[in-house]
């Protein structure tokens, strides 16, 4: 399923971040079903990316129940500011930060609770990581192997970090990137969504600069692409959907042995007011 590439503007003083966005998500070539899901919400500035886990169809269920209860949370929390938050605040975090937090705090009860009624209690989860624009600042937020990653300029990082055992041990020194590449655990977790009635949820704040480019990724598409493979389609692709869609088909042409879903979301400024004006005077008298 592909989503085509569309725009946010932000109110400022004189300028807007305006978000281009695309997103692609495939079976791959080894599973039957697709465990991935993702949301965008541009009205709310808004993009979730989630990985089912526990087979079958309780994949499935707890990652679409993950993301769809993300945005559900949030939506309610413009529609009513009031609305309170589910888990405590964290103190030096930004409302939307905050917010974030409480919508995957709420969507890891949700699971939790119909993985109970269906007797899949500790089995039935997923992996969760979101990105939320406002004020000039990116909210970032995740539980699980599903990643962040920023490109700009030519420098390329990992946002997020990996709350599965090898990543665990590499941080300790047990381990080497080799290792952990190649280990049969890669798929181990040591937390994920739904799996204990509560969950810790990594939240971080950044600047939103122009010229950014942020991939929201499962570890289908990790796993069969390099840094510099997934830098080097971000950097060249005209634009974010495009982008997503070439993500997507290298995963696959390497082996695609998972799932692997990809949103791609673009920074650029934009001038308001009177700059805008200024800027179309000057574009019409030339």
């Amino acid at each position: 399923m592909a989503q085509l590439a569309n725009e946010i503007d932000r109110p400022d003083a004189d300028m807007t971040i305006e978000v281009e966005f695309g997103a692609q998500s495939d079976t791959g070539c080894v599973r039957e079903n697709n465990e991935d899901s993702f949301g965008l919400a541009p009205d709310i500035s808004l993009f979730v990316l989630s990985d089912g886990m526990g087979g079958l169809a309780f994949g499935e269920v707890a990652s679409r129940l993950s993301v769809d209860t993300v945005l559900g949370h949030c939506r309610d929390a413009v529609a009513s500011p009031s609305l309170p938050l589910v888990g405590e605040r964290v103190d030096g975090l930004s409302e939307a930060s905050n917010r974030l937090a409480s919508a995957i705090r709420l969507a890891n009860q949700a699971v939790h609770e119909t993985a109970r009624q269906n007797g899949a209690e500790g089995k039935m989860g997923a992996t969760l990581v979101a990105v939320c624009f406002a004020d000039q600042r990116m909210s970032l937020a995740h539980v699980g192997d599903s990643r962040a990653y920023r490109l700009r300029g030519d420098a390329f990082e990992q946002l997020t970090r990996d709350h599965s055992f090898v990543a665990e041990q590499m941080r300790q020194g047990r381990m080497t990137e080799q290792e952990a590449g190649s280990s049969a655990l890669q798929s181990v977790l040591i937390r994920a969504i739904g799996i204990d009635p509560e969950v810790d949820v990594d939240v971080s704040e950044e600047p939103s600069m122009e010229g950014d480019t942020l991939l929201l990724c499962s570890d289908g598409l990790t796993r069969e692409l390099s840094d510099a493979q997934i830098a080097a389609v971000l950097g060249e692709s005209d634009d974010a959907q495009e982008a997503a869609d070439r993500l997507v088909d290298l995963a696959k042409q390497a082996g695609g042995g998972d799932n692997v879903t990809a949103i791609v979301l673009r920074c650029a400024a934009k001038p308001v007011g009177a700059f805008a004006r200024i800027g179309k005077w000057l574009k019409d008298f030339a």
